[in-house]
């Protein structure tokens, strides 16, 4: 695993599908003084997703490769990524699942955001799945990333007490506060623990 270093921001790509709350989350928060990382660069699969127009506002370098080789994207990825010095990767709302070569040859850290207590609701409808077992608490992960969905080790989990009226709607709202908070306190965590 390459080592980050703790003194200069370390070089961080996002990879995105959607929206892109937890991009625009992030790179406020590389923008303080004592953010660890900067946001060199953001990946999407998607030439549609929202989140795409927060790079052409913060003049942050963005790719889309569209995955329909994964092996042919993963390889044009790592040598964007080689490139730039990349040696932190987000993933944030990013629909993909990376192949265990790409992990491996990566070599350096890649985590991702997950809205469910891990190792429940792994995959998608996590909101949904949740109220349909009447869940009292739900809440979000960010975790390391290995090729098995949603299974890497756990850094930080916060939870959120579902109430009675709870819908998805609500809940995913709920949880993506949460989302934007954990995000970066697990950045630095993971950095301040190297």
């Amino acid at each position: 695993m390459k080592k980050l270093i703790g003194l200069d921001k370390n070089k961080t790509a996002v990879f995105i599908s959607g929206n892109g709350s937890n991009l625009r989350n992030l790179i406020k928060f590389s923008k303080n003084k004592n953010s660890p990382i900067i946001i060199d660069l953001v990946i999407s699969n998607n030439k549609n997703a929202k989140g795409l127009l927060y790079t052409y506002r913060k003049k942050i370098e963005n790719k889309v490769i569209n995955f329909r080789n994964q092996k042919l994207s993963e390889k044009k990825i790592l040598k964007i990524l080689s490139k730039k010095k990349i040696k932190l990767i987000c993933l944030a709302g990013f629909m993909k699942i990376l192949s265990k070569k790409f992990i491996q040859k990566f070599g350096g850290i890649i985590l991702n955001i997950h809205p469910s207590l891990l190792p429940k609701y792994k995959g998608l409808n996590t909101h949904k799945r949740a109220l349909l077992n009447n869940e009292k608490y739900s809440g979000c992960t960010v975790h390391y990333v290995t090729s098995k969905l949603d299974s890497g080790k756990i850094i930080i989990q916060k939870k959120v007490k579902i109430s009675k009226y709870e819908n998805e709607i609500t809940l995913k709202k709920k949880i993506l506060k949460l989302e934007h908070a954990i995000y970066p306190e697990a950045i630095k965590k993971i950095i301040a623990d190297l």
